[in-house]
């Protein structure tokens, strides 16, 4: 049975997919068989960005395919050394689901109090519904300054939550790269390069941790 690890959103647009690429295309350099299970059916984000990447040539290759559900996605991850969950862009009943199957559940969250009190609120109902405390953890995306990410990784602790060590900042290259079919750990610049896998390999080594 594959490891897996969900990215789960309250809101869209916050950065869950984007996280859920640059951890397959990590783990998927390293040497592992890696899916994302792309369970927003609607917008397919995911298998779009994976379609791109193969008509690119660029490798790794880093398969994504579309479920409907997270059972079906369950059942594709023997095959895997990794199953990636793209979760639904906004929650729903199958948020549970998800986050009981998972190793780990990433909630990625910009700095706004309009991101971080709906996020908190999220995962507060997942933990009161059984899920650990240990087995989630937030992810800083889309952040602008120092001060900013210093606020919102306390408002998040102060929630009794840990946040991945790192941050995605605001910059147009990450975009840019997701757009041509690659992660945020591959776009033209090797400091946001080195930002980016400093986040994603905090959260392997969480996953390494929870496996």
């Amino acid at each position: 049975m594959a490891t897996v690890v969900a990215f789960v959103s309250q809101k869209g647009g916050v950065g869950k997919s984007t996280l859920a690429r640059a951890l397959a295309r990590e783990a998927a350099a390293s040497g592992l068989s890696v899916k994302i299970a792309d369970l927003d059916t609607q917008q397919g984000t995911s298998v779009d960005w994976h379609r791109i990447r193969l008509a690119a040539a660029i490798e790794p290759v880093v398969a994504a395919e579309a479920f409907g559900s997270a059972a079906q996605a369950l059942k594709a991850a023997d095959a895997f050394d990794l199953l990636v969950i793209d979760g639904p862009a906004r929650t729903s009943a199958a948020t549970l689901e998800i986050a009981r199957s998972a190793s780990l559940v990433v909630q990625p969250t910009g700095a706004s109090l309009d991101d971080l009190r709906p996020a908190v609120r999220e995962f507060h109902a997942l933990v009161k519904a059984g899920i650990p405390v240990e087995r989630v953890t937030f992810a800083l995306n889309r952040i602008g300054t120092d001060a900013e990410e210093a606020a919102a990784r306390l408002y998040l602790e102060e929630a009794g939550y840990s946040v991945l060590m790192g941050c995605l900042v605001e910059r147009p290259a990450y975009r840019t790269a997701q757009n041509s079919g690659r992660a945020v750990t591959e776009t033209r610049f090797a400091g946001l390069n080195a930002r980016a896998d400093s986040l994603i390999q905090d959260l392997i080594d969480k996953v390494t941790d929870h496996g």
